[in-house]
């Protein structure tokens, strides 16, 4: 039994290095990209196999951030389910690591001026909002800071909903102290610039009807 894992896990380990060499080609890309077995990966990530799962999310960023016009195009027209499935088994996920991995990714994407349009989706929903604080709340300071980066995007966005502006209303004066208190490690000025500039907009918010 033990052999024929160990037989099944190198041949999954090597159809996966196969498979990210393939997606470096745009054209095999956008065919992984519109097949509906691209859901799968939500799954692979979240097996319990280390090896797979890490192979699985590597493949899985390598997809998303290598063919830029490509990866647009697919998120524009498949943004309602690929979100909520990246947001609940990735993003809310009890594994540590998936939730490390996945909110880096998430920053990746949305910061990408390919992904403009999404990015302006994606920080207007108050649901996302709500998943980004809860991850802004978490003990490890690499997911604190990967959501940070995700955060400031909501709370700069110059058209934001309504509910957006009462979520952060409502949560002034937590939001307020927990960025306070909010260091990173290394010195970094444009953190410091960025977070200075998030404390500001936030005090100065302004219910709106």
């Amino acid at each position: 039994m033990i052999v024929l894992y160990t037989i099944l896990l190198g041949m999954a380990l090597h159809y996966g290095v196969m498979l990210k060499e393939c997606i470096r080609h745009q054209s095999v890309a956008r065919y992984v990209l519109e097949s509906p077995h691209v859901k799968k990966f939500f799954d692979y990530i979240q097996l319990p196999n280390f090896d797979i799962s890490a192979d699985a999310a590597a493949t899985f960023k390598e997809l998303l951030t290598r063919h830029k016009s490509t990866v647009a195009e697919f998120l524009s027209k498949n943004y309602d389910w690929f979100f909520a499935e990246f947001n609940s088994k990735l993003l809310e996920s009890t594994n540590y690591i998936t939730r490390r991995q996945s909110i880096k990714l998430l920053g990746d994407m949305l910061l990408d001026r390919s992904n403009a349009v999404v990015m302006t989706r994606y920080v207007s929903s108050r649901d996302n909002l709500r998943i980004l604080m809860n991850l802004l709340r978490e003990s490890s300071k690499s997911i604190q800071t990967e959501a940070f980066h995700v955060f400031k995007l909501f709370v700069a966005n110059q058209n934001k909903p309504p509910d957006i502006v009462s979520i952060l209303v409502a949560n002034r004066s937590k939001l307020l102290r927990l960025l306070a208190d909010f260091k990173i490690d290394k010195e970094d000025e444009q953190f410091e610039a960025d977070k200075a500039q998030i404390v500001k907009e936030i005090a100065a918010l302004e219910p709106r009807e």
